[in-house]
């Protein structure tokens, strides 16, 4: 993991401390044919996590998630399917709201899954439900079981 975005994040949380910010993201339980979820790990963090990110000023939800899955994992024509739910995060001192979208990837896109943006993302791979990695973050974990069993997420992240 590179060092100076492990030092860009700890002056990222200290900001967030002082201006305590409200913020939109957007994740995708992302799904290929064979019903393989994506995740990906970044160059900041150990834990592998659902693609998505910040939506922007002026963004909409959707064009925020269409960006970050082609930014992130170079998946260009997904299906979206429906949202799984909204969360809150008060995490790193930020006021975070969280949309969680149920995405399939496009015709021919399955083996398309790649590490987009070099500078963020380490590694982007497709994993069988029953086979996440041990390092996949609580909260992603969480996601993906709500996902498996139908349910719609309201709450906590």
């Amino acid at each position: 993991m590179a060092l100076h975005h492990r030092l860009i994040g700890r002056v990222a949380r200290i900001y967030w401390r002082l201006t305590k910010p409200r913020t939109i993201g957007v994740r995708a339980v992302l799904l290929d044919s064979d019903d393989r979820v994506a995740l990906v790990r970044h160059t900041y963090t150990d834990q592998w996590y659902l693609p998505g990110g910040g939506v922007k000023k002026g963004e909409s939800m959707e064009t925020a998630l269409l960006r970050e899955l082609e930014e992130e994992v170079a998946v260009k024509n997904p299906q979206i399917e429906r949202v799984l739910g909204v969360y809150h995060s008060r995490r790193e001192a930020k006021d975070d709201h969280i949309i969680i979208f149920a995405v399939r990837t496009g015709d021919g896109e399955a083996d398309a899954l790649e590490e987009a943006d070099l500078t963020e993302i380490e590694e982007a791979k497709w994993f069988p439900f029953d086979s996440l990695p041990a390092s996949t973050s609580p909260a992603t974990a969480r996601r993906i079981a709500e996902y498996r069993n139908g349910l719609t997420g309201l709450g906590n992240w």
